[in-house]
C-alpha cells in the first residue's frame, strides 16, 4: 500500500548476470527460465526433446535395420546424424540466448534514463 501510495516499486529489479546466465543455461531450457522467458525456456526445452527422439529413432532403425523398411541403411545413417547436429545447435543457441538475454535485460531501463555530462553534471535531454 506504501509503495502505491509514494508510487515506489514494489519490486526491485535485480540485473541479471551473464556469467550465472551462462552456467545455468548448461541444461537446456534453465537459462531462459533464470532470465525469466518462460515460453523460451518451454521451446528449448520441446525443441530439445524432439530433436533426440528423433535422433533415437533413427539410431535405432539404423541398428535393427531389416528389409522391409522404406529407407536404405544408409539413409538411417545420416538422418541420425543430422539430428545430431541439430541437438547440438539447438543447446548452443539456448546457451547463447540466455547469455545475451541476461546482458540486455536492463537494456530498456538504460535507454529510457536520461544521460549526464561527464563534464558539468548537466542532464542533456538524449531526443
Amino acid at each position: 500500500m506504501i509503495g502505491f501510495v509514494f508510487a515506489l516499486p514494489l519490486k526491485e529489479e535485480k540485473l541479471k548476470n551473464s556469467k550465472i546466465a551462462f552456467y545455468w543455461s548448461l541444461v537446456p531450457g534453465l537459462g531462459q527460465a533464470y532470465n525469466g522467458k518462460w515460453v523460451k525456456s518451454i521451446s528449448i526445452v520441446g525443441l530439445e526433446l524432439a530433436a533426440y527422439n528423433a535422433w533415437n529413432k533413427n539410431k535405432n532403425y539404423y541398428n535393427n535395420y531389416k528389409d522391409t523398411y522404406h529407407l536404405s541403411k544408409h539413409r538411417y545413417l545420416q538422418k541420425r546424424n543430422k539430428y545430431a547436429w541439430w541437438i547440438g545447435f539447438i543447446y548452443v543457441y539456448g546457451m547463447i540466448d540466455a547469455v545475451v538475454d541476461a546482458h540486455l535485460h536492463n537494456f530498456d531501463h538504460l535507454m529510457a534514463s536520461p544521460l549526464k555530462s561527464e563534464k558539468k553534471g548537466e542532464i542533456i535531454d538524449a531526443e
